[in-house]
């Protein structure tokens, strides 16, 4: 599990939209002072908004502001990674195969290709959304994920 510290932004009821500082490589690296790369970093402060779905019951315990700690399985990032980049890519390469010898016509078969690794994502995307197992885990504060109830 990959543990982040974050700040609930908002409460719906059932879920609770969190906020975390992305962390880059900027923050190790020696040449923060001497690189453009770092104070862009620093200046537009990057975070991210996820949804984290809560167990039952738990709507009064939580306020907007309050640090919380969340945990994303290894298993959900990868998967999360080869739906993002791996099938729109295979898409766009089956177009291309797939529309013939034409230069222009692989080109659009690529682009086409693309297209639909997009929306199979989306889609993809949209039918599990609401899934427990494909979503960030709150944790309670004796460091144990909370119960949550499938449906």
């Amino acid at each position: 599990m990959i543990l982040e510290t974050a700040t609930v932004t908002a409460i719906e009821s059932d879920a609770l939209w969190v906020e975390a500082v992305q962390k880059s490589a900027c923050e190790t690296c020696t040449a923060q002072k001497g690189c453009g790369t770092a104070v862009l970093s620093k200046l537009t402060g990057r975070t991210s908004r996820l949804r984290v779905l809560k167990s039952e019951g738990t709507t009064e315990s939580y306020r907007v502001g309050q640090q919380v700690t969340i945990a994303i399985p290894e298993d959900v990032v990868v998967l999360a990674s080869v739906c993002a980049y791996l099938i729109p890519l295979g898409a766009s390469l089956i177009g291309l195969w797939a529309m013939g010898p034409s230069d222009l016509l692989s080109v659009i078969g690529a682009i086409l290709g693309l297209g639909i690794g997009g929306g199979l994502v989306s889609l993809y995307n949209a039918k599990y959304c609401n899934d427990p197992r494909f979503n960030p885990v709150l944790l309670a504060e004796d460091g144990l994920p909370e119960t949550v109830i499938l449906p």
